[in-house]
């Protein structure tokens, strides 16, 4: 499981990828045990809905469900966030352009 680069760093990436491991492991031995989740996030300390989540993300990068894969998250936060600087530099390069525009008109009627 790639390390996620979220605003919260409350876990290690060693223990999100152990806990995952672990959830993995003991629903291949009993796939009918639905209180898995639960069992380890108390054992290890980590938060229930954390936990799943890992899980969840863990099997949409591993192909085994359907989702935005870390990879593709993380792309598309960079790209959503060049798309913003982008927009700003045009908006800069529209002002002045219409600033120097404006400005030549000034000279050319005097």
């Amino acid at each position: 499981m790639a390390d996620n680069k979220g605003s919260q760093k409350r876990y290690p990436p060693e223990l999100k990828e152990r806990a995952v491991r672990l959830v993995q492991e003991l629903r291949q031995k009993n796939p009918a045990d639905h209180s898995i989740i639960s069992r380890v996030a108390r054992q290890l300390g980590v938060g229930t809905e954390s936990l799943r989540q890992w899980v969840k993300q863990a099997d949409v990068d591993a192909g085994r469900q359907l989702g935005l894969t870390t990879a593709e998250h993380d792309e598309l936060v960079t790209l959503r966030k060049e798309n913003r600087e982008l927009r700003g530099t045009n908006e800069i390069l529209l002002a002045s352009a219409s600033f120097f525009g404006a400005e030549l008109d000034r000279r050319s009627k005097k």
